[in-house]
């Protein structure tokens, strides 16, 4: 298999330590977490537990799989996996998923590994359960693996390295793998160098990129190439709340009603996704948990006449073709976005376009990505593309609303970059977190997409996609619309569940 997964800059660097941001890709490949997640919609499957409990809302039991080897013939055992976890405390910058904001202590007895939590925590699981899981006996002996490349991986998943120089490198398939009779492919090749061209002319089997004009390209190449979109999140305005006059809720509203979504999904992602509603959750995927009393599944029609009703009450009147406050000035603000992301600066632009027909100036500023993050992080901003929501509806909220994750203008955050505050939604996520009844689960979820509805910390536009391209010209079993089984993305573990269920095509048939 030839796959468009990992780019060198623009060479390789040997570093497969998969907690480590700048690690190989297919390092996560090797090293396999205790329950697989699909985050299109946050479905479980077993994968090195084989089953999980939660006696408790604060304590999570769970049994490892018996019979699964390390690659270099060791027993993988529970011990492992406490061994792992206790190094994540020990080293808190490998801690990526953190893991330790949520665990009191971790205790072995037999295959079971018990969790004691800090506090009544049912969404720990689906953090503790993504945790990738490290071998004792080679771990052990590392002196600090914070910043350890280790440049010959022994992991117990599907494949092992293979060949290795600075612009590609190759995976073998594990023959002693736990599932090696679900795995057909033998090896893997990764390229360093991957621009839009290579992956449309290369004959990749995978790769995982927005292409413009993809069927005139990626599906113009091969009559065996498909592509597959899936929504997994929501790009959006995100309001700095806390300048004005985006505190104002009625601004917000404002801006909100003046939007049309088609024409900004159509301008961003050329037409592959669709609009999105106002309500935080992705739609169809989590269609399940939605209020049925939310007006129109949350989607806000542009209405310029309601818009400028909402901006009256904020003191704010049409004037000729301005937009003008009550200070006397034109309303203008800057539109902040990483320069780079080409989808989302088109978006910004016709944001831009939409909010001048009613006489708001709106500037573009575009920071390089790690610029952008700096911004955001520290509030450096009045108006920013971003995002919300995901498969996982706690986490989706938790991460948008929580006053957790709230600091001032000019300390660093890693959520609520809108730095939103309401005591209410604090108390559902906090009830919310701590609920173990699936429909309880449901109606503080509908709860707090009210207040998502009602407050816009983050103005909905459209969906943002995961860019799956595949060919079937040597295997099949893709994940699809249909068969919506598994991300069609190629990082982190996902890969690790879409490795078991590709068939190749014989030679017969090819």
């Amino acid at each position: 298999m030839l796959i468009n997964a990992d780019r060198g800059n623009p060479l390789f660097d040997r570093n497969f330590n998969p907690y480590l941001t700048n690690t190989r890709t297919a390092s996560r490949w090797m090293y396999e977490p205790l329950i697989m997640i699909n985050p299109l919609d946050n479905a479980q499957t077993p994968w090195l537990a084989t089953e999980w409990s939660l006696p408790d809302a604060d304590t999570i039991q769970m049994t490892i799989r018996d019979g699964v080897e390390w690659s270099d013939g060791e027993p993988l055992t529970a011990d492992d996996v406490a061994f792992t976890f206790e190094m994540l405390k020990e080293y808190p910058a490998i801690d990526i998923k953190g893991a330790w904001q949520h665990i009191e202590s971790v205790e072995v007895d037999g295959d079971t590994v018990t969790f004691e939590l800090l506090t009544d925590d049912v969404p720990a699981l689906t953090i503790i359960g993504a945790t990738y899981i490290v071998p004792e006996h080679i771990w052990a002996d590392v002196d600090d693996p914070s910043t350890w490349r280790n440049e010959d991986p022994i992991g117990s998943g599907p494949f092992t390295l293979g060949n290795y120089n600075q612009q590609q490198y190759s995976m073998d398939k594990n023959e002693d793998y736990w599932q090696a009779d679900s795995i057909e492919i033998e090896h893997l090749i990764l390229p360093a160098t991957n621009t839009q061209l290579d992956t449309v002319t290369r004959g990749y089997d995978w790769a995982y990129s927005f292409i413009s004009d993809v069927e005139g390209t990626w599906g113009a190449a091969s009559d065996e190439n498909e592509f597959w979109f899936p929504p997994v999140g929501i790009i959006g305005l995100m309001p700095n709340n806390e300048v004005a006059p985006f505190d104002d809720v009625n601004v917000r509203r404002g801006i909100a009603l003046a939007l049309e979504r088609g024409s900004i999904a159509e301008s961003a992602t050329e037409g592959y996704m669709e609009p999105a509603g106002q309500t935080g959750l992705i739609l169809p995927n989590q269609e399940d948990q939605l209020d049925p009393s939310i007006p129109n599944q949350g989607m806000i029609e542009q209405d310029t006449d309601a818009a400028l009703a909402e901006f009256e009450k904020a003191g704010y009147t049409l004037q000729g073709d301005q937009l003008v406050g009550p200070d006397g000035q034109q309303f203008s603000f800057a539109l902040t976005t990483a320069n780079g992301y080409s989808d989302w600066t088109r978006a910004a632009q016709e944001v831009q376009r939409q909010l001048g027909q009613i006489g708001i100036d709106v500037s573009l500023s575009l920071p390089q990505p790690a610029g952008y993050q700096q911004a955001i992080s520290n509030g450096d901003f009045e108006v920013a593309i971003g995002g919300m929501g995901g498969g996982y509806a706690y986490q989706a909220f938790n991460s948008l609303l929580s006053s957790e994750f709230y600091v001032p203008v000019g300390e660093a955050t890693q959520n609520n970059f809108e730095r939103y505050q309401n005591p209410e939604a604090d108390e559902i996520l906090a009830e919310l977190k701590a609920t173990p009844d699936p429909d309880r689960q449901v109606e503080l979820s509908q709860q707090l997409q009210n207040i998502v509805y009602d407050d816009l910390p983050v103005i909905g536009l459209y969906y943002g996609g995961s860019w799956g391209l595949f060919s079937d010209r040597k295997f099949t079993g893709w994940p699809s619309a249909e068969d919506p089984y598994m991300a069609p993305q190629n990082y982190d573990s996902a890969p690790l569940l879409i490795f078991t269920r590709l068939k190749l095509v014989k030679e017969d048939d090819q």
